[in-house]
């Protein structure tokens, strides 16, 4: 019983400098980023502001107030510089419809109605025929 328990704590300490949970060295830093505006309100009532903004650039600001069967509208926006010097702006509004992200580097769908290739066309029209043979048929349920 010694030998197991001996057995499991060497394999736990060798898990443990094989890095495992150590965030990937593109993200770690020791670079402290100061935070250059911080202001929190919240209001007895359910509503909030929150405005941030550190020395690099990030900026996030956001405002909520209460919705429907205990739920919170929020609207906001942040923005940032990725690592490959783009500018990333992101709006949103959070509400009883979802959360609903706008921002240019954000994708975006085909237009609609956007054409149906021939073989989806084809695959409903023999879904359609289908339905229609089967329909004549008696079924072979309970009755």
């Amino acid at each position: 019983m010694k030998f197991l328990i001996l057995a499991a704590l060497v394999a736990v300490a060798a898990a443990d400098t094989q890095g495992y949970g150590a965030p990937p060295p593109r993200y770690a830093s020791s670079e402290e980023i100061a935070i250059l505006k911080d202001e929190r309100v919240i209001e007895d009532d359910g509503r909030y502001n929150f405005d941030m903004e550190t020395a690099n650039g990030i900026v996030f600001t956001e405002h909520g107030t209460p919705g429907e069967k205990g739920a919170v509208n929020s609207a906001g926006s942040f923005s940032y510089t990725a690592p490959d010097g783009t500018d990333v702006h992101l709006q949103y509004v959070a509400d009883g419809n979802g959360f609903q992200p706008q921002g240019a580097h954000l994708p975006v769908a085909p237009e609609f109605p956007h054409p149906i290739p021939d073989f989806v066309l084809e695959q409903i029209a023999f879904a359609a025929e289908e339905d229609a043979r089967n329909a004549k048929r008696p079924s072979g349920g309970y009755q």
